[in-house]
C-alpha cells in the first residue's frame, strides 16, 4: 500500500529555450542534452543556472533513436540511423563546440592517430568515436563507477572499457576497449543497466541480474558460474534457437496455434540460477594476456505474467525503467568523484510495470526492498536516492523511498540495537505529490533537477479536466505549466527544481503534527515524520555534504537530533510492540534524561499515564549507569511514575545512581506501600535497609537486617548489585551500604562479591577495584579484604582462567608479605586450615616442611599464616610453581621460612639433587622426612646414588660428631639395605669405612635375599 499525502517537494519550474521541437532528452554533468526532433542536432543546456543557458550545439551523423551521458568520462553515447543502418557512436569532448570551434574528429574505436594530427600543439576537438558491433545494437548503458559502456544486441551484450589515452604530454584522449561479451542464446534485450560488476538485462516481462567477478589464474569454478571462451566457441550450453526453450518466457506452437504464457516467478540469490537462462562469457580485450578469466554469479530473476484483467493489452503490460543506482556514505569519502577507487555501501535495482514499480537491493543481500503502486499508468520512472520519480499522462509523482534505511544499516553495526535505531527499509513507501502537467512524453534528472519534456495530445477537453479533477487541488508552490506559447507550438521542455532537504522536512514534520491533531489513532504522523527522518539520514549520508564544520551540516545534524527526539515522543507513548525504539532514538537526540522526562509529563498534561516506551527508556537508561544525576525534584518524581506504572520495578529503581538524590523518605515509603501489596522479598527488605542507613536509622536498619540470614542476602545482593556497587568498567564505587558492611559484616561482603562474579554481574576486574576503594584507607597493595575475596572466589570459582589468575594473585601476596612484613594485624576471614579443608587448590602441607618451620617458629601469628597458606598452595594440585619463579627472587632463604619455599619449589620443579644439598647444609634433621616423602616411585634410586653418598662423606668430615647426619645415615641405610642386594651395597660402602657400622646392614641384606 502507498500512502498518498501533499507535501511540495517541487520548488520551482523554468522552462528551456529550445526552438526546435524535442524529440529526445537526456541529462547529466549539470547539462540537458536535447535532441530535435527530426534527430540529426543535439543542443546542450546548462540546468545549473537561471534561464537554462544554452552551452553549445552541434549535428550528429545520423538519426538519433537513443542517447544517454555518462558521468565518469563526460561522453555521450548514441545509437543512430544513417542509410537504414545502425551505428553505435560515441561523442567526447562535446564541450569544446561552447567556444565556437567547429574542429571535429571522427575515428574508429582504439584508433587513435598518432601522426600529423597531432604533431605541434595539442588540438582541442570534439571527437566521435565509432563504435563497431556485429549485432545492430538495441539499448545501451553506462557504469556510473567506471564510465564503462554496455550495449544490448539482438544477440548478446557486449561491455566496453572506458580508458584515457596519453598522446602526447599535453594531450590525452578518452576511448574504449572492447573486453567482454556475453552470449544469452533467445534473449534480446529492451533496457540493460550496468553498475560495477552488476549486469541487468530487461526483456518485455523479464528481468535478469548477474554479477561480473573476475578469476585468478587457477580458480575453480563450476561451469555454471564460470564459462570460458572455448566453451562458448564449442556451443556449449546453448539453446537452438529453432527448440523452444523449456523454461524460457514463453513457447509457441505453431500447430495448434496458441502461446503458452509462463507464470509468475521470483528468484533471489543462489536461486537466480535455476532461471533456465544461460549466460556465457568471452574475453576479449587486452586482460585475456594475462591468464585471468570472468565468472558470473545469478544474482536476480523476475518474471511476471501478463494481467488482462485490468482491459490491458500484452504490449501494455511491459517492463520499462530499468536501473541501476549505486549509493555512497560517508565511509565512501572519494564517493562518486574518485568512483573506481570506492566501493558504493550499496546498489540498488529498479524496474516497473505500468501500474507498479519495484525496487531490489543487490549488495550484501538481495531482497524486494519496495514495492509502489501506481494511480494510474506509468510512462516512465526514474530512481534516485532521495526519491522515485514517476511521470504517468498527465501528472509527475514523486514517492519516497528506502535507500536511505539500507545504507544506515549497512554502514552501522549499532543499527536496532538499544544505542541506534533507523525506521525500516520495510515501511511502506508514499506519495509526497502528484503535480498535473499536461501531455507528459519524457522525464530525466539530474541532481536536484527534473527535466520534462511535454506535448500536446489530442485528448478531449472532457479527459483532460477528468485528470485535473484526480490531482489534490492543495495549492503548491510549483507553478501551472503553462499552455503553448503563442508561437503556436504544441510542446515544453520543463526543468523542475526540487526543494532542500531542511525545508522539505520542516514541511513534512508541520504536515505530520496535523495528521496527529485530526486522525491520532492512524498513525499517519509517525509514519511521516518517519519520512522526515529517511530524508536527513540521506542528506548526512551523502559524502558531497562537505566537511563536519561545515553550517549545512551543523544545521542537518541539529535537525537530525530534533527528529530523533519527536520519534521517541512517538514511540514512548504507543503500547505497541515497537514501543522500545524510544529508547534509541531519545539516545541519538542529545536530550539529557532530565529534559526527556520533561517532555513525556508535558505529553501526558498532568494525567498519570504513560506509555510503555516511556518507562522501557526509564527503565534502561536508570540501568545503564551514564554520569548524569537527576535533581531531587525530578528523582522524586521518577519514583511516583515507577509506583504507578510499574511498582515491582521499585527495588532496583531506587538504587540507580541516577536517582542518588531522591529523597530517602520518599522512597521508603514507596517501598512501604509495595511490601504490604506484595510477598515479601529479600531484594526488598535490603533495599529498606540500604535507605535506613541513608537515613541515619541504625534500629530500622539493624531490624531489616535481622529479617533474613546472610545466606538469603546475598541472592537479594544478586539481584539488585546496585545495592553493593554503581558504575562498571574503570569506575567503580562502592555505595554506603557497602561501607558499613565493610566494617560490620566483612564476611556478608565478600560473600556477596564473590556471588556476583559467579553470576556475572560484575567481572573479576571490577570487583577488584570495587574492593580497593573500600579500603583505600590501607596502605598496603593488596588489602586484606581483597585477599580474602581471592581466597573465597578461588573457593567457589570453575574457570580455569580465573583459577590461574587467582593462584598468581595470591601467591605474590604471600610472597610479598613473607619478604617485606609489614602487616597491619588485619585478620584474615579464612585460616590457612580453613582454605585446606574447604578449597581443593590448597594442598596438606608436606611432613618435611613441618620440620622446617614448625607451628612455634619464632615469627608472629600472621606471618605464620601466610606462610603456611603458600606452603599449601604449592603443596596443592593446581599451582604451576614455574608461573611464580619471578617473584621467589625477592623472598631470601636465610630463615626457615623462605628456605622451606624455595627447597619446596625446587622439588616441585624435578630438582630433588639440589633440595637435598641444600637441606644438608642448612636443616639436616628434615632430610629423613624429605626423602620418606619425596625420595619415592621413580625417584627411589636417589637414596643410593644421592643422598647416601653424601650422608656418608659428611659424616666422615663430622668425625663422628653431628649425631643428626649419624642418625640419617643410619636411617638410610635401613632403606638402602632392603632396596639394593649384597652385592650392589657392597659397592656403595666406602672404602675406608668400617666393617662394624655398615656390617650389620649388609647383614640384614644377605639374610632378606636369601629369603626371597
Amino acid at each position: 500500500m502507498v500512502h498518498v499525502y501533499n507535501c511540495h517537494p517541487f520548488a520551482s519550474q523554468q522552462i528551456v529555450p529550445t526552438e526546435q521541437e524535442p524529440g529526445l532528452i537526456c541529462s547529466g554533468g549539470g547539462a540537458l542534452f536535447v535532441v530535435s526532433a527530426g534527430g540529426c542536432k543535439i543542443e546542450a543546456y546548462q540546468i545549473q543556472e537561471e534561464g537554462c543557458p544554452l552551452i553549445c550545439r552541434f549535428a550528429t551523423m545520423g538519426t538519433v533513436h537513443s542517447i544517454l551521458h555518462s558521468q565518469i568520462g563526460d561522453y555521450l553515447v548514441t545509437i543512430e540511423e544513417k542509410n537504414k543502418a545502425t551505428y553505435l557512436r560515441a561523442y567526447t569532448n562535446w564541450r569544446y563546440q561552447a567556444a565556437e570551434k567547429t574542429r571535429v574528429g571522427v575515428r574508429l574505436l582504439g584508433l587513435i592517430l598518432r601522426g600529423s594530427s597531432f604533431r605541434g600543439a595539442p588540438k582541442e576537438q570534439m571527437e566521435i568515436i565509432e563504435i563497431p558491433l556485429v549485432d545492430a545494437p538495441l539499448c545501451v548503458a553506462c557504469c556510473p563507477l567506471t564510465g564503462d559502456l554496455l550495449v544490448g544486441c539482438t544477440k548478446s551484450l557486449v561491455v566496453f572499457s572506458l580508458r584515457r589515452v596519453a598522446v602526447n604530454e599535453q594531450l590525452s584522449v578518452l576511448d574504449f576497449e572492447r573486453f567482454l561479451i556475453l552470449h544469452i542464446p533467445n534473449w534480446s534485450p529492451s533496457q540493460v543497466a550496468l553498475c560495477g560488476g552488476y549486469v541487468a538485462m530487461q526483456m518485455e516481462l523479464e528481468v535478469l541480474v548477474v554479477r561480473l567477478e573476475r578469476l585468478q589464474k587457477n580458480s575453480q569454478q563450476t561451469e555454471r558460474h564460470s564459462l570460458l571462451p572455448s566453451d562458448i566457441l564449442s556451443g556449449a550450453d546453448q539453446v537452438n534457437p529453432g527448440e523452444a526453450k523449456k523454461d524460457g518466457p514463453s513457447s509457441h506452437d505453431e500447430a495448434d496455434d496458441f502461446f503458452m504464457l509462463p507464470k509468475h516467478q521470483e528468484m533471489l540469490g543462489e536461486n537466480a540460477k535455476d532461471c533456465g537462462i544461460s549466460v556465457t562469457l568471452e574475453l576479449t580485450g587486452m586482460e585475456t594476456e594475462t591468464g585471468d578469466s570472468m565468472g558470473v554469479t545469478y544474482v536476480l530473476y523476475r518474471r511476471f505474467a501478463p494481467d488482462f484483467f485490468q482491459g490491458c493489452s500484452v504490449e501494455d503490460t511491459c517492463l520499462h525503467s530499468l536501473q541501476l543506482l549505486p549509493m555512497f556514505t560517508k565511509g565512501n569519502q572519494e564517493g562518486a568523484s574518485n568512483a573506481k577507487a570506492s566501493e558504493p555501501t550499496c546498489i540498488f535495482c529498479f524496474f516497473s510495470l505500468p501500474n507498479t514499480g519495484y525496487m531490489y537491493s543487490l549488495k550484501n543481500t538481495v531482497e524486494l526492498i519496495s514495492t509502489y503502486q501506481y494511480p494510474e499508468k506509468a510512462l516512465q520512472a526514474v530512481l534516485t536516492v532521495r526519491f522515485l520519480h514517476v511521470i504517468t499522462r498527465n501528472a509527475l509523482q514523486c514517492f519516497s523511498v528506502r535507500c536511505s534505511a539500507l545504507a544506515s544499516r549497512a554502514e552501522d553495526a549499532y543499527i536496532d540495537t538499544t544505542m541506534r535505531a533507523c525506521p525500516p527499509f520495510t515501511m511502506e513507501v508514499c506519495a509526497l505529490r502528484i503535480q498535473v502537467f499536461i501531455g507528459l512524453k519524457a522525464l530525466c534528472l539530474d541532481r536536484d533537477h527534473v527535466v520534462l519534456l511535454t506535448a500536446a495530445s489530442v485528448d478531449s477537453k472532457e479527459e483532460t479536466e477528468r485528470a485535473a479533477r484526480r490531482t489534490p487541488s492543495r495549492k503548491t508552490s510549483v507553478s501551472k505549466p503553462k499552455e503553448p506559447s503563442e508561437s503556436g507550438h504544441g510542446w515544453n521542455l520543463y526543468v523542475v527544481n526540487t526543494v532542500s532537504t531542511l525545508q522539505l522536512y520542516r514541511e513534512i514534520v508541520e504536515y505530520s503534527r496535523k495528521y496527529e491533531l485530526t486522525t491520532p489513532l492512524s498513525q499517519s504522523f509517525v509514519h511521516l515524520l518517519s519520512e522526515a527522518h529517511l530524508l536527513l539520514r540521506e542528506a548526512l549520508l551523502d559524502p558531497r555534504l562537505g566537511t563536519d564544520e561545515s553550517a549545512d551540516g551543523a544545521e542537518l545534524r541539529q535537525a537530525f537530533q530534533e527528529s530523533c527526539a519527536q520519534l521517541g515522543d512517538c514511540f514512548s507513548r504507543v503500547d505497541k510492540r515497537d514501543c522500545h525504539l524510544a529508547l534509541p532514538y531519545y539516545k541519538m537526540s542529545g536530550l539529557t534524561m532530565t529534559e526527556v522526562i520533561e517532555r513525556n509529563l508535558a505529553l501526558a498534561g498532568g494525567r498519570a499515564e504513560y506509555g510503555k516506551g516511556f518507562i522501557f527508556f526509564l527503565k534502561h537508561s536508570l540501568y545503564e549507569e551514564t554520569a548524569e544525576e537527576l535533581s531531587e525534584e525530578t528523582a522524586n518524581k521518577v519514583l511516583d511514575i515507577f509506583s504507578v506504572a510499574e511498582p515491582t520495578q521499585l527495588p532496583h529503581v531506587v538504587n540507580s545512581p541516577f536517582l542518588c538524590n531522591a529523597s530517602p523518605a520518599c522512597a521508603l515509603s514507596n517501598l512501604g506501600r509495595l511490601e504490604v501489596s506484595s510477598a515479601p522479598s529479600v531484594t526488598l527488605t535490603l533495599c529498606q535497609a540500604a535507605l535506613a542507613l541513608r537515613m541515619g536509622d541504625l534500629h530500622l536498619y539493624r531490624q531489616q537486617m535481622d529479617r533474613h540470614a546472610e545466606m538469603l542476602q546475598v541472592y537479594g545482593f544478586i539481584e539488585e548489585p546496585n545495592l553493593l556497587l554503581h558504575g562498571r568498567g574503570k569506575a567503580v564505587q562502592p555505595t554506603a551500604f557497602a561501607r558499613h558492611l565493610r566494617d560490620t559484616q566483612a564476611g556478608l561482603l565478600v560473600a556477596a562479591t564473590v556471588a556476583l562474579h559467579e553470576n556475572s554481574k560484575v567481572k573479576l576486574d571490577e570487583a577488584d577495584l570495587f574492593l580497593q576503594e573500600l579500603c583505600e584507607e590501607e596502605v598496603q597493595a593488596s588489602p586484606q579484604l581483597l585477599v580474602d575475596f581471592w581466597e573465597a572466589l578461588l573457593v567457589a570459582s570453575s574457570q580455569e582462567a580465573i583459577i590461574q589468575e587467582l593462584l598468581f594473585r595470591l601467591s605474590s601476596v604471600y610472597i610479598d608479605r613473607l619478604t617485606h612484613r609489614d602487616r597491619t594485624g588485619i585478620k584474615p576471614l579464612k585460616t590457612a586450615e580453613d582454605l585446606i579443608n574447604s578449597c581443593c587448590h590448597y594442598g596438606i602441607v608436606f611432613p618435611w616442611l613441618n620440620i622446617l618451620t614448625p607451628a612455634h617458629l619464632s615469627i608472629t601469628h600472621d606471618y605464620q599464616e601466610d606462610l603456611q597458606k603458600l606452603q599449601s598452595l604449592l603443596c596443592g594440585p593446581t599451582l604451576d610453581v614455574s608461573s611464580i619463579l619471578p617473584l621467589l627472587e625477592q623472598l631470601s632463604d636465610t630463615d626457615n621460612a623462605g628456605l622451606s619455599v624455595h627447597v619446596l619449589c625446587a622439588t616441585k620443579l624435578g630438582q630433588h639433587e639440589s633440595s637435598i644439598e641444600r637441606l644438608l647444609d642448612r636443616c639436616p634433621q628434615a632430610i629423613i622426612p624429605y626423602a620418606n616423602h619425596e625420595l619415592q616411585n621413580d625417584k627411589m634410586a636417589l637414596w643410593w646414588q644421592k643422598l647416601f653418598p653424601e650422608l656418608c662423606e659428611r659424616t666422615r668430615g663430622a668425625g663422628g660428631e653431628n649425631g643428626t647426619l649419624l642418625s640419617a645415615l643410619k636411617e638410610t641405610l635401613v632403606v638402602v639395605a632392603m632396596e639394593l642386594n649384597p652385592l650392589e651395597l657392597l659397592d656403595l660402602l666406602p672404602d675406608d669405612g668400617t666393617a662394624r657400622f655398615f656390617l650389620p646392614h649388609l647383614l640384614e641384606c644377605s639374610q632378606r635375599h636369601l629369603m626371597t
